[in-house]
């Protein structure tokens, strides 16, 4: 709390940005006074899956154009137990794919939500449907032409 005003930190790696990071940004907005949005950069996303689409700088530049973060920071580690005590944030909001892994914070009298996304898109959808539309192409495209065809 700083100066009787709630303050709510999310974060996320916000790749492929859509309907559900939107949805919980949201709601993370409505449940505090201050929003501060930590995204992650592409060293931190690396460490535990795939490097993201989308670069970090402009990651970071989409959550900035929002209109539901006050302040937009770069999260360069998982663990947040020196942020609480940094940004002095009392409720922090994640996905619910990351369900009981922030529960530590609530030892520092953090309110820990987990936001339901419930189903619908995800980053990893997105990238999996892309993948999936770009071999068809491909096989159309390679199909369009006999292989045997001799160009001089």
């Amino acid at each position: 709390m700083i100066a009787n005003k709630t303050v709510v930190y999310t974060s996320g790696t916000f790749d492929m940005l859509h309907y559900n990071h939107l949805k919980m940004i949201e709601y993370a907005r409505a449940l505090g006074d201050i929003l501060i949005v930590g995204v992650n950069t592409d060293e931190l996303v690396t460490s535990y899956k795939s490097q993201p689409i989308i670069p970090f700088e402009e990651r970071i530049a989409l959550m900035k154009a929002l209109k539901y973060p006050d302040i937009v920071i770069p999260q360069h580690s998982l663990d947040h137990t020196d942020k609480v005590k940094k940004l002095n944030f009392d409720v922090f909001v994640v996905g619910d794919d990351w369900a009981g892994k922030f529960d530590y914070l609530k030892e520092q009298d953090v309110t820990v939500v987990y936001f339901p996304y419930g189903k619908g898109v995800t980053s990893s959808n997105l990238k999996q449907k892309i993948y999936e539309n770009y071999e068809k192409m491909q096989a159309k495209a390679d199909s369009h032409f006999p292989i045997d065809i001799n160009i001089r």
